[in-house]
């Protein structure tokens, strides 16, 4: 590597990770603030707070990482285009192609960052932070500990209560238990008290009465009761046997027959090849995004009015390309065949590039003449 191709990067490198770092924080902030309430309204400690934030990072970070490559092509290519720098490189004969290896460097790079991420980090984080959701969805005090509104843990049932004391007790309990088509129960109570038995959690109401309906019938009959145990472990049991999602497993673990997959997972054939070949797909976007940035601007050349209508053509570009992107998704969950699809966005990219820079490397004058011949 020469040196201007060092320089060139090592520019590239340094605003990447910089707009890379402001986009996380910021994304990171708007996310936090809402999982920070969820959290906290729910019982948790901050402890849990900081641990679903750090999980969710990857997930937020494969989402920055082609908007940071694009924006850091463009700055360091609009500044090298107002220094002159690349107008002395042109001038020496280095043609686009050659000035774009840099470039292509440097979005190799950031494609080797999105593949650990999709391939091995965000599976893994996106395990971790389902187990933790399991666990605090798991915990009763986290579900029906909330006071003044009406919550339904389960289809078919209503938990409501009006005040929870600094002891724990439970105030004017309301529970509605529909779950059953032949009968409907609501049980009322002065107190109660949550009791967790290893896998068992109890509601032991006090001084309440229990009202049954038999739908068939109509008729309702009440009884009054000064303690009465209602088992909810049905209502918040663990998912823990809840099928594999391949959104959660890694990479290699995709790696086996489809068929198989299909019976362990419950998904369709075509999700699984679909999320499969995403993760070598989307981080070729970071590539594209480099490139389309790079060539835009390279086109365009000069001009003391500033190089807003190249950038505004190049961001349009890129959301186009990842509009179509997300609409060849469907096509493949429906038939699983059509997995190359997914590649087609990134192949039209590198197709587009390659005329840009044969545009750059043309002569004004020697571009026109083209153009009137092929009309």
């Amino acid at each position: 590597m020469v040196r201007i191709d060092r320089y060139m990067l090592s520019q590239l490198l340094v605003l990447f990770g910089f707009f890379a770092l402001v986009l996380v924080t910021v994304l990171w902030i708007n996310r936090g603030v809402s999982l920070f309430e969820q959290l906290i309204s729910d019982g948790q400690s901050a402890l849990v707070f900081l641990e679903f934030t750090a999980l969710g990072l990857p997930k937020l970070i494969t989402t920055v990482l082609p908007i940071a490559t694009f924006a850091a092509t463009v700055y360091v290519t609009n500044r090298m285009n107002n220094e002159s720098e690349l107008t002395v490189m042109q001038a020496t004969g280095t043609g686009p192609f050659r000035l774009a290896r840099p470039v292509l460097l440097f979005g190799a790079i950031v494609f080797v960052m999105a593949s650990s991420l999709h391939h091995v980090l965000l599976p893994m984080s996106q395990e971790q932070l389902g187990y933790r959701q399991s666990e605090i969805t798991q915990n009763a005090t986290a579900r029906l500990l909330t006071e003044g509104r009406f919550l339904h843990p389960s289809k078919g049932v209503t938990f409501y209560t009006r005040e929870i004391d600094d002891e724990g007790v439970l105030r004017d309990v309301f529970l509605s238990d529909r779950r059953r088509a032949d009968e409907g129960v609501i049980y009322t109570a002065a107190r109660a008290y949550l009791i967790r038995n290893e896998d068992t959690t109890s509601l032991i109401m006090l001084d309440g009465m229990a009202q049954r309906i038999d739908t068939a019938t109509s008729r309702l009959s009440t009884a009054n009761y000064r303690d009465f145990s209602f088992d909810i472990s049905a209502l918040v049991q663990s998912d823990a046997t809840r099928r594999l999602d391949p959104d959660r497993m890694t990479t290699w673990e995709l790696m086996q027959p489809w068929d198989d997959l299909v019976a362990q997972t419950g998904r369709s054939k075509g999700s699984i090849v679909q999320s499969f070949h995403a993760r070598f797909a989307d981080p070729l976007f970071c590539v594209v995004a480099a490139l389309i940035g790079f060539a835009t601007l390279l086109v365009g050349g000069y001009s003391r009015f500033g190089v807003w209508r190249e950038v505004g053509i190049a961001f349009g570009v890129l959301v186009a390309i990842d509009g179509v992107r997300s609409t060849l998704q469907s096509p493949v969950r429906k038939d699983p065949d059509l997995w190359p699809l997914l590649y087609l966005p990134t192949a039209g990219s590198a197709l587009l590039v390659v005329l840009m820079l044969w545009i750059a490397a043309k002569p004004r004058g020697a571009f026109l003449r083209f153009a009137r011949r092929t009309a």
